[in-house]
């Protein structure tokens, strides 16, 4: 899903995201560059921890790092881009940061670089020797890195669809949207910051901000009256059986965790959200509610009536006749990556014949939330689908690199 800042770009993840850079940005192009608005530049400063200590009033403003003493170096920012020499200023501006050794300054180019909305986790975990140096564990740092991806993929997966349970459904699209996506660690190792670019990603941060606080009340809800109706009516706005697991796995082993989300500045806030929305914390004691709302939403799930066109991959049957199992990749009709099929012998065997001529199939049933929606149950009309021979070519040549795939009783487990 996403690679962190200390795992190779080579690496698997999930979902998709480029890792934060780990070194320091070289001194921006500023030569024929359009500069970024002032105001823009003095937000992402304000919510990056610097601090503004004078300034001509109505002209500039004079900044300096986090935490830095008096004296320290400092950027002066423009109040606004109408004075002769307001350029002039950003373009220093934008080189000092280049060459600061603040973390916060390499934060403020990666958000003007790309209009990004920022997400923010924090866990507060039992205090430790690292934690005590303002540092984090092996362990503590992988377990917020998962934390987070899950929770930005659950925010993906609303954005595409409301549902209880999305298993395998509509991930591919997810990961698209988040392929833009930059994440690391803040610079105390203790915080994670996901860079969601407003231009790809924003209908996932605006489903994300709607979801968190629907989850907070319905879990208040629960927690008062030991009804679990508000986490029904909170699918709406994005909870679903994916975000109560991220949630969970965010808390579990810590004394409470949080998650804040900021609008780019050069975005403004969507329609709809508040402009500077709330922090979202949960507890050890909001658990039992998030398990048990995870629950319910992944047994009252309904199953999907489909009708889909499929590429077979694999055949399994455990004699030269009667029933069988076939795997196929799923070309259209559902928004699953593969489905598992069991067919009658008749249904088999034109499976067969078409993984044979490469041609795809055609089948009708119900997509099951057992497995995670991968399952086909009550399959019929099943036919194969002629297509034109460029993609015939493409399906054969799949074939030939997966040959070992086809076999009338295959060895092993059905994945």
């Amino acid at each position: 899903m996403h690679r962190s800042m200390d795992e190779s770009t080579g690496g698997a993840g999930l979902p998709a995201a480029r890792s934060h850079p780990t070194a320091r940005p070289g001194p921006p192009p500023v030569s024929g560059a359009e500069l970024p608005d002032p105001a823009v530049l003095g937000a992402l400063l304000r919510r990056h921890g610097w601090q503004r200590r004078g300034g001509a009033a109505g002209r500039y403003g004079r900044w300096t790092p986090p935490g830095s003493a008096a004296g320290a170096t400092s950027l002066l920012v423009p109040e606004s881009a109408a004075f002769p020499d307001s350029g002039e200023l950003i373009e220093e501006a934008l080189l000092a940061l280049g060459r600061s050794a603040d973390p916060s300054a390499r934060d403020v180019l990666v958000s003007l670089t790309v209009p990004s909305d920022e997400i923010r986790w924090w866990r507060e975990v039992p205090e430790s020797v690292a934690a005590a140096a303002g540092a984090s564990g092996w362990t503590e740092a992988e377990e917020l890195r998962s934390a987070a991806r899950q929770v930005l993929m659950a925010g993906a997966l609303a954005a595409r669809g409301r549902a209880g349970y999305h298993g395998a459904r509509h991930r591919r699209k997810a990961r698209a949207a988040l392929d833009d996506a930059l994440i690391g660690p803040g610079a105390d190792g203790r915080t994670l910051t996901a860079y969601v670019p407003v231009a790809s990603g924003r209908a996932v941060a605006v489903r994300l901000c709607h979801a968190l606080h629907a989850t907070r009340e319905a879990v208040d809800y629960q927690r008062a009256t030991g009804g679990m109706e508000a986490f029904d009516s909170a699918v709406e706005a994005g909870v679903g059986r994916e975000l109560t697991e991220a949630l969970i796995a965010l808390v579990r082993g810590t004394e409470g965790a949080g998650i804040d989300l900021r609008w780019a500045p050069a975005a403004g806030t969507p329609d709809g959200c508040p402009a500077r929305p709330a922090p979202v914390e949960f507890s050890p004691g909001d658990l039992p509610a998030l398990r048990a709302a995870g629950a319910r939403y992944l047994r009252d799930e309904p199953a999907v009536q489909v009708r889909l066109t499929g590429a077979v991959v694999r055949l399994r049957r455990s004699g030269p006749r009667g029933a069988g199992i076939v795997r196929l990749r799923v070309l259209a009709g559902a928004e699953v990556a593969h489905v598992r099929v069991e067919l009658d012998e008749e249904a088999y065997r034109i499976a067969g014949h078409a993984h044979l001529v490469g041609l795809p199939l055609r089948v009708e049933g119900r997509l099951e939330n057992r497995g995670g929606f991968r399952r086909l149950t009550g399959a019929s009309q099943v036919a194969p689908v002629q297509v034109d021979e460029a993609e015939r070519d493409r399906l054969m040549k799949a074939l030939q690199e997966n040959v070992d795939f086809f076999e009338e009783a295959c060895a092993g487990e059905e994945p």
